[in-house]
């Protein structure tokens, strides 16, 4: 499994990115694996002010329904567009296709989130 070290992960299998005064969010290699192949990301609302672990959006498979959660607390910014048309993006490329991007209300403060060998732990886990 591939597990960047430039990023956070959270325990549900969502990964952060640190992009200026911004989050990058997506989902691990692990979750779109279990997914399997995706039709549909979405339900993420621009402006909307989340409490860490809140969802902040949908992903959908063949297989399954999930929910996207807000790793850290924050207002979403962005939204990936080109998801709407392709979410297969996400099973090509899940570290370079970033869901949505929030602007945390404490930047830097990211506890309780993993790095890679931490989330790598997690997962073997099952």
């Amino acid at each position: 499994m591939n597990l960047p070290n430039d990023r956070q992960y959270a325990r549900t299998h969502e990964w952060i990115k640190p992009e200026g005064d911004l989050y990058a969010v997506g989902i691990s290699d692990a979750a779109q694996e279990q997914l399997g192949d995706l039709v549909y990301v979405g339900d993420v609302n621009v402006g909307a002010k989340l409490a860490a672990g809140a969802t902040a959006g949908v992903v959908e498979s063949v297989k399954a329904a999930s929910d996207i959660y807000a790793p850290v607390a924050g207002e979403i910014v962005a939204f990936n567009e080109a998801l709407q048309d392709n979410p297969a993006l996400i099973n090509e490329d899940p570290y370079g296709a970033w869901i949505f991007k929030i602007k945390p209300d404490e930047p830097g403060k990211t506890e309780g989130l993993l790095d890679a060998a931490g989330y790598q732990a997690v997962v073997d886990a099952g």
